[in-house]
């Protein structure tokens, strides 16, 4: 059985992990920490992680960006392996979360979805062949109106995993409104779509000479985050200290 301390159980990715656990055998939450306001039935919830007296194998973190640095700091200190989603960090707090890995199992992922890290494989696949071929690669990414940030995180991620598997030949390109000229051979396309309640859809288009490929993720619901965050506490726990990644929770399924 993996306990799991859930910091920011009082927002909406929370509840949705908490909810999730309450029908799994394997795990389960022993504690939450956050300091809004907010009605918890099954496990104690503190308003600071000073006050946590309560043993977890693994703390998930679905909090924001301003309260990073104290759960990576507790994490470090009481060398509790961390599944770390927040997203928005700033360099200094990517820089920190490095740091912190030393003393500590930190996992941290752009998209939490079992689905996109397999995508992410799949596109280094097709970028070694169709890259080569001479395929012409774009973005599309749509999100609900309300995200804040554009491109997605997880649009960058898709276009580092097509560069990475092409020796860094590509440059990124996000508005291509500003000038006329034939598309450059080695450019990504990023396009952002902010509307409605899209909770996320990202399509990673080769378009060669008569033919186009598509990879497409649609997310109909965040349950699929919440799903992969669990999947990774559970596989952190017990894991020594280093920097892990959601393709190492797909490797350790196979």
């Amino acid at each position: 059985m993996t306990k799991v301390l859930m910091y920011g159980c009082n927002g909406y990715m929370g509840h949705v992990i908490c909810d999730l656990i309450k029908d799994m055998d394997h795990v389960e939450v022993a504690a939450g920490v956050d300091v809004t306001a907010g009605k918890q039935e099954d496990f104690p919830v503190f308003t600071s992680l000073d006050q946590v007296n309560v043993p977890v194998d693994a703390i998930i973190d679905f909090s924001a960006a301003p309260a990073v640095d104290a759960v990576l700091d507790y994490a470090a200190e009481k060398q509790i392996p961390l599944v770390e989603c927040t997203t928005g960090l700033s360099e200094e707090q990517l820089a920190h979360l490095k740091e912190c890995s030393k003393k500590t199992a930190i996992l941290r992922s752009a998209n939490m979805s079992l689905g996109i890290n397999t995508l992410l494989k799949m596109v280094k696949t097709a970028a070694k062949i169709l890259g080569e071929a001479g395929f012409d690669i774009d973005i599309v990414e749509k999100h609900h109106r309300r995200k804040l940030d554009a491109p997605s995180g997880t649009a960058l991620a898709l276009a580092d995993a097509i560069n990475e598997a092409s020796d860094g030949k590509y440059e990124y390109v996000f508005d291509r409104s500003g000038r006329r000229m034939q598309r450059p051979a080695d450019e990504i396309g990023i396009s952002a779509v902010r509307g409605g309640t899209i909770v996320g859809e990202h399509e990673i288009i080769f378009a060669g000479t008569d033919e186009v490929i598509e990879f497409k993720h649609t997310a109909y619901s965040r349950a699929v985050f919440g799903k992969g965050a669990i999947q990774a506490a559970v596989y952190l726990a017990g894991k020594p200290a280093g920097l892990y990644d959601m393709s190492d929770v797909i490797d350790g399924a196979e």
